[in-house]
């Protein structure tokens, strides 16, 4: 994590041809969200997942990635991948049963 959002690798240790210096890939950040929801921390997701819906644009896309630094979105616009990532988490805040749970038939609330 650099800045509070996650990011896939770290470009200054792997050779992966590109130049190193991407932002955060937004769908890893959704990720993290999703898995402080598995792990009951209602107060994590919900701090993560508003500063997440507060990159979108003024019509509410989001890119691929997003630079903290330089508070800009960056990378592939719009991005599916982030719009499916957040439309997830917001299905997994809104239901009462943690998402694994659900598929267990075990009931708790996300965040207890």
């Amino acid at each position: 994590m650099i800045d509070g959002f996650v990011h896939r690798y770290r470009t200054t240790r792997s050779h992966d041809g590109l130049p190193p210096g991407e932002g955060a890939f937004l769908a890893c950040s959704f990720w993290l969200a999703d898995a402080y929801c598995l792990l009951g921390s209602a107060e994590e997701v919900e701090r993560l997942f508003e500063r997440l819906l507060g990159l979108r644009n003024d019509v509410g896309l989001l890119s691929e990635e997003y630079d903290a630094a330089g508070q800009r979105l960056l990378g592939n616009f719009p991005q599916a991948f982030s719009h499916i990532s957040l439309i997830n988490t917001a299905h997994n805040l809104s239901h009462e049963t943690k998402p694994a749970e659900r598929r267990g038939g075990v009931q708790a609330r996300c965040g207890e």
